[in-house]
Parts: structure tokens; C-alpha cells; sequence
């Protein structure tokens, strides 16, 4: 039986708030990284707000709602996070989240290695039929990774996120169960 947490470059924990608040903390102070990641204006948090924020999501254990750290096979490394959210059990459908905060791992494969156990997991494990995200269209580099795992893109939201004075589309991307179990041969990522 494979390992579902791992992937070939990276595995999935399920670090303690204190390592989890001190990862988010020293990545958040990357703006680049923040603007990628939320469409809230970029705030700068101290580990104990972290910390705090962080213990009071873990204890309400939403059942709903699954967290994980993104380590990397080699070294171990903490380099992002990634969870579900939004589940539907009586439609067996949920939201996907992705991000890696250490910009050495950008554009090399760990994301959409992180995606593709993150998709094993919700589909194999958690029964799921289908797995929504969404991105901003000046993220191309996320777009094409979510691509490679599968994902496909479904519509926007034209121009509803404003970045520094000019205004970009929100574009939903998702994934069926027999979309990730029999891939189209030719679509991108196969």
C-alpha cells in the first residue's frame, strides 16, 4: 500500500502550530508571496498572532476541513501548506489551497507534486467527486501547475481583484474524479 501523504518531491504533515505559525510569519513578509496567495491586502503577523490564530483553527477540529504542511521528500524541508475546505459531503465536492512560501522551490515542481497528493487524497481517501480552486490570472505559473495536475479552467470573474491600480479576473479551475482517474491523452499535464 503506497504512502497517500507523499508524493515524489514532497509529503504532507501535520506540523504543531508553533512550527507552522513561525513558517507563515517568516513567509508572509514576502509580499510577492502574500499577493499570491490572498486577494486581502498583504498583513504582517508576529509568530504569537500566528501561533494564536492558528490553535484556534486546529481546535475547533472542523471535520469539513483538512491542513497539512508541505515538506520536501529530501531534506524535510517546511516549505508550504496546503488543506481542503468548503466539503460537501452530501455532494462530495470541496475547495483546494495551495502555497508554497520558500520562492527556491517556485516553478520546479514541488506545487504540482503537492497538488496531485493533495487530489489522491481527497479523491481516494475522503471519497470526493470534485475539487474546486481558484487563482488570480496574474498568476500563470500557478495556473499551469494546477493544469499539470489536472485541473481545468471553467469560467472568471472578470476583473474583480485590484492590484496596484489595475484590476485582474479571478479564474475558477476544477477537477472531476474520472477527469483525475482517466486523464485525456494530449491535455496538458498527461
Amino acid at each position: 500500500m503506497d504512502d497517500i501523504f507523499r508524493g515524489e518531491l514532497v509529503r504532507l504533515s501535520g506540523d504543531d502550530p508553533q512550527t507552522v505559525a513561525e513558517a507563515f510569519s517568516r513567509w508572509n513578509r514576502d509580499s510577492e508571496y502574500a499577493r499570491l496567495l490572498d486577494d486581502e491586502p498583504p498583513k504582517l503577523y508576529s509568530v504569537k498572532k500566528f501561533r494564536a490564530w492558528l490553535e484556534k483553527k486546529f481546535e475547533q477540529d472542523d471535520e469539513f476541513r483538512f491542513f497539512f504542511t508541505i515538506r520536501t521528500v529530501e531534506d524535510d524541508q517546511c516549505i508550504g501548506f496546503s488543506g481542503l475546505f468548503g466539503i460537501q459531503g452530501n455532494h462530495g465536492s470541496a475547495w483546494v489551497g495551495i502555497g508554497l512560501g520558500e520562492r527556491e522551490y517556485w516553478g520546479k515542481g514541488y506545487g504540482t507534486d503537492a497538488m496531485r497528493v493533495m487530489l489522491h487524497y481527497a479523491f481516494r481517501e475522503l471519497n470526493l467527486y470534485r475539487v474546486n480552486l481558484d487563482v488570480f490570472s496574474y498568476n500563470p505559473r500557478a495556473i499551469h501547475s494546477y493544469e499539470k495536475a489536472g485541473f481545468k479552467i471553467e469560467g472568471r470573474e472578470p476583473k474583480s481583484v485590484l492590484r496596484d491600480g489595475q484590476r485582474y479576473d479571478m479564474v475558477l479551475m476544477g477537477i472531476l474524479r474520472e477527469e483525475w482517474e482517466h486523464p485525456v491523452i494530449g491535455e496538458v499535464g498527461v
